[in-house]
């Protein structure tokens, strides 16, 4: 049997501060994907631009990723670990403790953001497409690239996609989670329409953690605020049965937790493979206008229904907070540098206003009516301030949507760009 794909590895050295060409340098990998039927033949290139923050690219398997298929049929694809994620020189909690100050280790991660990763990506075209442009695929944080790369090189783009990820081009943090708060209450509430029984068992498991000290598996300490962070599941497509499922085998006959129940929520909630999405997950909206601030704790205190009294309990979504970085094993070694960067005031602009309205590269976009983690009406503004742009509005998906349509979303997206649709 035939594979389903074929694949070649690629690693590159990029310089860490692209403004510096002569400083340290690091190491960037890359996964070639075609349909082994077509490995020959000379086929445009699709650059993947994964979501997170700190998500390395997806690791091909059949069926997986959905939208993989369709892009194969007449495309190369080229998965990217963006720096710092997978095997592009990885920011672990490891390669943390071995900086000798937070503020060297702050100064190291403000290298991490969509301006590096676009040079890197310039870096890489000039080298595999022998200086022809490309097409990209960003879903949701890979939209936010997106307009970072149509900002600063428009000229190594042919057309762009992009999936649940257009950012609000002048949003501030302030102004993300003074939205974002009000879409996760909603979501969680739906939730426990759903299933009504799982708003008393969180409150029952709130109550043990509130009394009794539990510790996961890794050591932490399970608190009641780190219970609610298991809301960021809620704005995927299988979020509610993830959480519903994972809910269900959390309390034994003697109402004691379940070690299965545990050790899932460790995982779900260490960040030991993708700390750079809780680092870097504010430092996203920073442009100059003064600094983020922990804007996510901030907003929190304006929102009594989010207490951990409230009843129902409401369990947060894509926020990060500062206590996180003292309580989680993976997140200590960044805590005195996460909190430099959240003081830091001087972020580089990420978008250009004047380029992108004037923008001639073909740009479709979906935006996902009900999504949780990207706000629908920063995303739809910022479509009247792009050029070239088309969009198409559902509430069929949820934030996984251009997965989980098995290439159904992409299919389209690539109509829109070429005025077929």
């Amino acid at each position: 049997m035939n594979p389903a794909y074929a694949t070649v590895d690629h690693t590159f050295t990029v310089p860490l501060d692209h403004s510096a060409p002569n400083g340290p340098d690091i190491q960037i990998f890359a996964r070639e994907v075609v349909d082994p039927a077509r490995a020959g033949e000379r086929l445009p290139w699709l650059l993947f631009l994964q979501g997170g923050p700190g998500g390395k690219s997806p690791r091909p398997s059949a069926g997986s990723p959905g939208w993989l298929a369709q892009a194969l049929k007449t495309h190369r694809v080229l998965l990217l670990d963006q720096r710092g994620t997978g095997r592009s020189t990885p920011v672990t909690a490891r390669v943390a403790s071995g900086f000798g100050s937070a503020a060297q280790l702050a100064t190291y991660l403000g290298h991490f953001r969509a301006d590096s990763i676009v040079a890197d990506a310039e870096l890489i075209r000039r080298q595999l497409c022998e200086g022809e442009p490309w097409e990209t695929l960003g879903q949701s944080y890979g939209g936010f690239i997106t307009l970072t790369y149509l900002s600063q090189a428009p000229e190594g783009l042919k057309a762009c996609y992009v999936t649940g990820g257009l950012p609000g081009l002048t949003a501030t943090a302030d102004d993300v989670y003074a939205r974002t708060y009000p879409r996760v209450r909603d979501r969680v509430l739906d939730f426990y329409a759903r299933y009504p029984d799982d708003a008393s068992r969180l409150s029952t498991i709130a109550e043990l953690l509130a009394t009794t000290e539990v510790r996961l598996p890794d050591g932490d300490r399970l608190t009641v605020r780190r219970l609610r962070t298991l809301g960021l599941v809620l704005g995927m497509g299988d979020g509610f049965e993830r959480l519903h499922w994972l809910l269900d085998e959390s309390l034994d006959a003697d109402g004691e937790l379940t070690d299965t129940f545990l050790y899932q929520v460790m995982n779900l909630t260490g960040f030991t493979d993708n700390p750079l999405f809780a680092v870097m997950q504010e430092s996203l909206y920073g442009q100059g206008a003064g600094p983020t601030g922990w804007a996510a704790s901030r907003a929190l205190a304006g929102y009594s229904e989010f207490t951990e009294e409230a009843d129902p309990l409401l369990l947060t979504g894509e926020m990060i907070y500062p206590w996180m970085f003292r309580e989680v094993k993976g997140l200590r070694p960044f805590a005195d540098a996460a909190d430099l960067l959240a003081e830091r005031a001087d972020w580089p602009p990420l978008y250009d206003p004047h380029r992108l309205v004037a923008n001639q590269v073909p740009l479709a976009a979906i935006v996902y009516h009900d999504d949780m983690y990207v706000d629908a009406g920063l995303s739809l503004g910022t479509v009247r301030e792009v050029g070239a742009t088309r969009v198409w509005v559902t509430n069929e998906w949820e934030h996984d949507g251009g997965n989980a349509s098995g290439g159904r979303v992409l299919a389209r997206l690539m109509d829109l760009a070429a005025g077929r649709a």
